[in-house]
C-alpha cells in the first residue's frame, strides 16, 4: 500500500506529455531538413560546392515550409497558460 502512495507522488511530479510535437508541420520539416544534410554530406565526399549550397538551401526551405505549415495550423497546438 505504502509504495502505491510513493508512486502516486512520483507521477504527480512528472509532466503530462500527450505527444513529442508529432505534427505534420514537424515530420515535413525534419524530412526536408534530412535529405539537405544527406546531399550536403554527400557533396562534401565528391567535393562538389554547387552541390553543397544545393543542400544549404533546402535546411532554409524546411525551416520555412514548417513554419508556414504551422501557421496553417498543422503544427503543435500552443497550451493554455495556467491559472492561478
Amino acid at each position: 500500500m505504502a509504495m502505491d502512495a510513493a508512486h502516486d507522488n512520483a507521477h504527480a511530479l512528472v509532466p503530462e506529455h500527450d505527444d513529442h510535437g508529432s505534427t505534420p508541420a514537424a515530420w515535413t520539416t525534419v524530412v526536408i531538413i534530412t535529405i539537405a544534410f544527406i546531399i550536403g554530406t554527400l557533396a562534401i565526399v565528391l567535393g562538389n560546392w554547387p552541390m553543397f549550397w544545393v543542400g544549404v538551401g533546402l535546411v532554409v526551405v524546411g525551416a520555412v515550409v514548417g513554419k508556414i505549415m504551422q501557421s496553417m495550423g498543422l503544427g503543435k497546438k500552443p497550451k493554455p497558460a495556467p491559472t492561478a
